[in-house]
């Protein structure tokens, strides 16, 4: 069974539409680092929960990035949403008239095992203060060594475009309210929709394929 470190039901639900049933949410509350990249948190978090659990899990990191602001709020998103709330990004966003954005998100697997050479470069530096653009990267793995046990983590970042919108919707969560693709915000649509379309879904999509043959 795969464990998803979370305790949002909406995010397991996302999951198990590309996954099946071959998937639990597994809440487990650990210190997340700080970092100027979700690759870095996430691969962090996958270790960590993999060492706590002992069987495969996954950890997601995701985050809003308004170009105008140079992809602020990024990794900071839900320390931001927390302190000065989403209605107030919003209202920057547009007063600004730094309106363009999209969200990221990474899935970071661990299961103790190395994993087979892939198109993608396996980097084992330090991943902190970097970012990896969806469009240009489907897959990414890094190695890091920590008390001496070598637990690789593979990435899957994901990302979709669009715009900084007055609120509309009641569904969703975080940001959906204000961020709107192609012409309607992610708290407008149904579940099925939004993750159809999201920067999570295109993530678990991309993992899927993946792990059905791990």
């Amino acid at each position: 069974m795969l464990r998803y470190v979370t305790t949002n039901d909406g995010k397991v639900r996302e999951a198990e539409a590309y996954l099946d049933d071959d998937v639990a949410a597994f809440e487990y509350d650990y210190q997340e680092i700080q970092a100027d990249s979700l690759e870095a948190v996430a691969a962090d978090g996958a270790r960590k929960a993999y060492r706590h659990v002992g069987e495969p899990v996954i950890v997601d990191d995701a985050g809003l990035y308004l170009e105008g602001f140079d992809g602020f709020p990024g990794p900071y998103s839900a320390y931001v949403e927390n302190t000065l709330g989403v209605e107030c990004v919003g209202r920057l966003a547009r007063r600004e008239e730094a309106t363009q954005a999209k969200f990221r998100c990474v899935i970071a697997y661990c299961d103790g095992d190395s994993f087979e050479a892939s198109p993608e470069p396996v980097d084992t530096d330090d991943r902190r203060g970097t970012d990896i653009d969806a469009d240009e990267r489907a897959t990414a793995a890094t190695d890091e060594t920590v008390a001496g046990e070598e637990l690789p983590v593979k990435l899957f970042p994901a990302a979709v475009p669009g715009h900084i919108v007055e609120p509309r919707g009641d569904g969703g969560f975080g940001y959906d309210p204000i961020f709107e693709h192609d012409g309607t915000t992610f708290a407008e649509m149904t579940p099925e929709e939004k993750n159809a379309v999201s920067h999570r879904g295109r993530a678990l999509s991309t993992f899927a394929e993946w792990y059905a043959g791990r």
